[in-house]
């Protein structure tokens, strides 16, 4: 089982050419990391103009395991392979690292890389990843894991310390500045060789010294199973040849260590690296329409960093807010008349943590009343609303006060709850809106208070509680009667003057009382109208079906003229699917073919194209197959060369063993699609043009790091970003 490690971009504030000179300083010995034991170097390149240096390396280290395991395994020091390319024309240093011992049994690949910054000459950027695979190891695979964090965490965060150590250093020697390399012809750096042979032997040293630096990173390599101890979404991306070497990867925005801890808090090296890691793999499958740091990094807390659950939790919440059109939910809402007057809830001011408070007079709430009179889905819908908006408001919260402010709190007033709140559609109205929210807007509750708690809440709260994540029980405080009234009570959790007249404060809160909701503003089709009649959202662009094998979903798209562009926008819900473009060379069925997959509700899959059909006399395959895994969000379009019926096939791709035994029920994906046609005269050759006018971007992913890092900052750039694409 492979595993990856991959860490933020970490910024020397200081030019590249100071940063290698402390690591010239530092060497060949350095008391602060005393487990490199030395190198002997294979293999030396340098070009004619000094600009390049190339030096591969056997490297020597100290093995920090117990006796006994040095013992059995035989060895007291591990042998590295390095690779270091110093382009001082470009100004990068790349390390490339694998081990020689023990390689038939684990094998450890590190690449390091150091450049300037891209937004501040002046600053340096140094970024890491490395791969571990575990074949076989005596029996000690977990004993090596354990041995690898101790070696991370006692000496690879010690690694910038140092460096800052030795800058810190030459600049009380008077050394605050050396020039960029500058050229010069090649002839006469040939001729000056010629004439001065200890050129040589100096470049060598001063190379030398260069290239062991990468004793903090051979060293890393002992370490880099420990933050490897989630499985691997991809192959390990590292270079492995100094051909490659060199070019920094411009594709993506990237984030720094010091944005991390800005605007998303303290974070060990191996939860950083399960961040960058997710966060890689959404701009590849996402098209860089992805969420917020702040909000991927949630879906990372509730699945205990766990990358791979985390994915497939964000990947799906992602494809719900688009089939319910969430990101448009706060523009211009205006909850039904109903709610304004009878829904207990509002915001008030925040807690001693800064984090938005909302209070909600749970007892005071006709949960009957106010379902007949605006429907379950209304009021799930102003639910999700609530939580939007707390969302912004820990966004402002965290621009305003210079720390991360990334949940709420929540105050749940349960004064005058009975037995009437227990009617059944509540109970399971209440269900659904906890399981939305849970599976929606993970790690956004800091703190929920109950307070006055009657004798009936322990039969509401065994009823509900097993359906609340366990990590957010942990974040609820229970207080019957007055108990939040002394010690520990909300004077705790708020300021003393925040705290609501309604429970013994001094601070006017205009939340609304509740109450009774007038029968006469029921409406008779909610009394008994099942919530799959009441869509969340009318005016969602996006449609869904269900796939069976051998019944594939397909869309017909009838192209009036030659140079219209055909457009589509679709997200993988479940399982695997091809997805292909034809063009149609005969005419087709009016009445397509429908099947319902199994399923309930009109989710199946339409089928134009006969089975009949023949490639190439019948069709013609405009767009080839492409395969898309599950939680892919694909975007994409076609520019038609002539007029027609263009279909668009999403279709199972079946990916189990074959088995008689294996029911065609089994054999389900699931697709959410949205495509238009754009007609000739509105493409002019922009690719932007391209993308349809209302698949548009996650307001999640609005000022996402680099924006959120420059608004909140008076530092260049607190974030890498690459220009627009």
């Amino acid at each position: 089982m492979v595993q990856t490690y991959q860490s933020p971009v970490r910024v020397y504030k200081h030019p590249f050419e100071l940063v290698m000179a402390a690591y010239e300083k530092r060497f060949p010995t350095c008391k602060m990391i005393p487990v490199f034991l030395g190198s002997e170097i294979i293999h030396e390149f340098k070009s004619e103009d000094g600009a390049e240096h190339i030096v591969e390396r056997r490297c020597k280290l100290n093995v920090d395991a117990p006796y006994l395991l040095r013992k059995i395994v035989g060895v007291d020091h591990v042998i590295f392979i390095q690779k270091n390319h110093l382009n001082r024309r470009e100004r990068t240093l790349d390390i490339v690292a694998q081990n020689e011992s023990f390689s038939t049994r684990l094998s450890i690949y590190e690449h390091c890389h150091y450049s300037v910054h891209p937004e501040n000459p002046n600053w340096t950027c140094f970024e890491q990843d490395a791969s571990l695979d575990i074949k076989h190891f005596f029996g000690f695979e977990s004993t090596v894991e354990k041995i690898a964090m101790k070696q991370y965490t006692s000496n690879v965060k010690k690694g910038k310390e140092v460096i800052e150590y030795y800058i810190n250093e030459l600049i009380s020697e008077g050394v605050s500045y050396i020039p960029p390399w500058e050229g010069a012809p090649a002839e006469v750096t040939k001729a000056d060789k010629e004439e001065d042979p200890s050129q040589d032997s100096g470049l060598r040293s001063r190379s030398d010294s260069v290239g062991s630096q990468h004793s903090q990173h051979s060293l890393i390599l002992g370490a880099t199973a420990a933050s490897m101890q989630r499985k691997s979404l991809t192959p390990p991306e590292v270079v492995l040849s100094l051909e490659g070497a060199g070019k920094a990867d411009t594709s993506t925005d990237k984030i720094d260590d010091d944005y991390i801890a800005r605007f998303l808090g303290h974070l060990t090296m191996v939860e950083e690296s399960q961040l960058v890691q997710l966060r890689r793999w959404l701009q590849k499958t996402h098209k860089g329409k992805i969420p917020k740091d702040a909000h991927i990094l949630r879906f990372l807390r509730a699945r205990e960093f766990n990358v791979e659950k985390a994915r497939e939790m964000l990947v799906h919440s992602l494809a719900w807010r688009k089939l319910h059109n969430i990101d448009k939910i706060l523009d211009g809402y205006k909850p039904p008349e109903v709610l304004e007057t009878y829904y207990p809830g509002g915001w008030h001011y925040c807690d001693r943590e800064g984090r938005p408070l909302y209070i909600i007079k749970l007892g005071q709430m006709d949960v009957k009343g106010l379902m007949r009179s605006v429907g379950e889905e209304a009021i799930l819908r102003h639910v999700l609303a609530v939580n939007e908006e707390g969302l912004r408001r820990a966004e402002d919260a965290t621009q305003r006060r210079g720390y991360p402010v990334s949940a709420c709190t929540c105050i749940v007033d349960l004064e005058g709850l009975s037995m009437r709140h227990l009617w059944r559609p509540g109970i399971r109205a209440l269900l659904r809106i906890i399981e939305t929210v849970e599976a929606n807007y993970p790690e956004t509750m800091g703190r929920l208070l109950i307070v006055r708690a009657p004798r009936v809440f322990p039969v509401l709260w065994t009823l509900v509680s097993p359906f609340i994540d366990e990590n957010t029980r942990n974040k609820f405080m229970i207080y019957g009667g007055k108990d939040y009234l002394g010690p520990g009570g909300l004077v705790e959790f708020m300021e003393k003057q925040y705290i609501p007249d309604f429970l013994g404060g001094d601070c006017y809160c205009d939340v609304h009382e509740g109450g009774l909701v007038p029968k006469s503003l029921y409406q008779e089709e909610l009394v008994d109208k099942s919530p799959e009649d009441q869509p969340l959202s009318s005016d969602s662009l996006y449609q869904t079906a269900a796939l069976a094998k051998d019944f594939p979903h397909e869309v017909l798209v009838e192209v009036p003229e030659k140079g219209s562009v055909v457009t589509w926008d679709f997200d993988i819900l479940k399982g695997d699917v091809t997805f292909t473009v034809f063009l149609c060379r005969k005419a087709i069925s009016p009445q397509p073919h429908h099947h319902n997959a199994g399923t309930s509700g009109n989710i199946g899959s339409v089928q134009f194209l006969d089975k009949n059909m023949v490639v190439g006399r019948d069709i013609s395959i405009v767009e080839p197959p492409n395969i898309c895994r599950d939680g892919d969000s694909v975007q994409g379009s076609h520019v038609t060369s002539q007029a027609g019926n263009y279909i668009l096939q999403w279709k199972y791709l079946d990916t189990t063993k074959p088995s008689f035994d294996f029911p065609l029920t089994w054999h389900k994906s699931k697709v959410m699609y949205h495509s238009e046609l754009l007609p000739s005269a509105a493409f002019r050759g922009s690719m932007s043009s391209l993308q349809s006018c209302q698949s548009g971007f996650s307001s999640l992913s609005a000022g996402t790091a680099s924006n959120q890092s420059m608004a909140g900052s008076s530092c260049p750039s607190r974030s890498l970003k690459v220009p627009p694409r």
